[in-house]
């Protein structure tokens, strides 16, 4: 398909048959007056007396308990970067359909036009008592940080940025299994992350929970390799900076087990895939395009294993494997955080799944005559059936394990 073709479909698609993506649909009768009655005065005054009397009953008589806001300042919006809130909207409202496609999640998308963190974090803050869960979504890095550290802070429900932990989740899991497939183990793996925004410092952080050692990590920004030498680093960088002499992305690639791109187009060379050490892993996640082509990856190597986040190609590290799992585990357990523990509880479930049997309806669904564990095969598709039971159920039971947070603020649960 051309370009031009592209274009008009997708802005087809977004305005007919009628505009954007998303609509509220009543959940209860409404054609009589009896209906009437009920669902608004004198019967609503029902629940607004329970709901007063007990803020949790908010979970019975409201939809709180399965309404995520989705919220952004659109700073940061897919690669497309910094366009403000309001051309943030259809990313917002095509999150709300996923979450509704795969989770059966109700979503109201929210773009803030917010002059600073500060004000974001008012803004927030104040619409919460609306939701059950509170997902942040294309905030520019380094704010996202502290937005997201600040409400976690404030709020009693569940604050999840995913452009750091649902990337991270996905990146992980696959990693996990490539490292399998490769004979190899993420506790000795040396990993080269290009990118030190939200995804690649989550990423990271994810990682070292999970074994991975800061001893052989080597983080690369768009100045090089973020080494102790250097006097331009954020908090966030620091945590991974290495005493290194290493300066460069092609110094830091020689003799690495792993690569991680999360920054922009065309980055890694093929000479660079070369130098990496025996039976690498090649984790190009750029989108639209990829840091570097899989057919230039394999080119230069027959022994990797590849993934990307385009659909057109095998391995696709897709964010949709996780987010509306991850919220309907927090969900369904009422969790007042998504904490790391659940975190990784999704990332094992993914992992796990990968490596058995493909559903028939999967086959199906993606027209494919077989597909087993192994280089081409290391995440779950996304419509495969069994991620609607397997993640949540691993995310809530990883949930109830959990104490409530201390010094959170106290405020009502509503």
């Amino acid at each position: 398909m051309s370009q031009a073709a592209l274009k008009k479909k997708a802005l087809d698609y977004h305005r007919l048959p009628k505009p954007g993506k998303l609509s509220v649909e009543s959940s209860k009768p409404c054609s009589t007056q009896a209906d009437l009655s009920l669902a608004y005065t004198p019967g609503v005054a029902q629940p607004v007396l329970e709901i007063a009397k007990n803020p949790a009953k908010a979970y019975d008589y409201t939809n709180k308990g399965n309404l995520v806001a989705v919220i952004t300042d659109g700073t940061a919006i897919l690669g497309l970067g910094d366009r403000g809130p309001l051309a943030a909207k259809p990313v917002m409202e095509g999150k709300g359909v996923l979450f509704k496609q795969f989770a059966g999640i109700d979503v109201y998308d929210i773009e803030v036009n917010a002059k600073s963190p500060q004000d974001f974090i008012k803004v927030v803050e104040a619409i919460a008592p609306t939701f059950g869960g509170i997902n942040l979504e294309d905030i520019a890095a380094p704010h996202c940080f502290e937005i997201e550290a600040a409400l976690k802070k404030k709020l009693d429900i569940p604050v999840f940025h995913d452009d750091q932990h649902g990337t991270a989740t996905i990146i992980c899991a696959g990693l996990i299994n490539a490292l399998h497939v490769q004979g190899k183990s993420l506790e000795t793996a040396k990993i080269v992350c290009l990118g030190a925004g939200a995804a690649g410092i989550a990423s990271l952080n994810l990682l070292v929970a999970m074994g991975a050692k800061k001893s052989n990590i080597l983080l690369v920004d768009s100045k090089g390799v973020v080494h102790k030498g250097r006097t331009d680093l954020n908090a966030f960088k620091k945590a991974y900076a290495r005493q290194t002499r290493l300066r460069t992305l092609e110094e830091a690639m020689a003799g690495a087990d792993v690569f991680v791109g999360v920054s922009g187009a065309n980055l890694v060379s093929p000479a660079m895939v070369k130098s990496m050490a025996d039976k690498p892993v090649v984790f190009a996640l750029a989108n639209p395009n990829p840091e570097i082509l899989p057919e230039k990856a394999k080119a230069a190597r027959s022994d990797l294993v590849m993934a990307t986040g385009r659909s057109d190609y095998p391995n696709q590290v897709n964010n949709v494997l996780g987010f509306p799992f991850i919220f309907r585990g927090a969900l369904d357990a009422r969790a007042r955080e998504i904490t790391q523990d659940m975190l990784i509880a999704a990332v094992h479930a993914l992992a796990e799944l990968a490596r058995e049997r493909v559903p028939a309806s999967v086959l199906k669904a993606y027209k494919l005559k077989q597909l087993k564990f192994g280089p081409d095969y290391i995440l779950p598709k996304p419509f495969d059936p069994r991620l609607a039971q397997r993640v949540p159920q691993a995310v809530a039971k990883a949930a109830a394990k959990k104490p409530a947070r201390a010094g959170a603020k106290k405020t009502r649960r509503a």
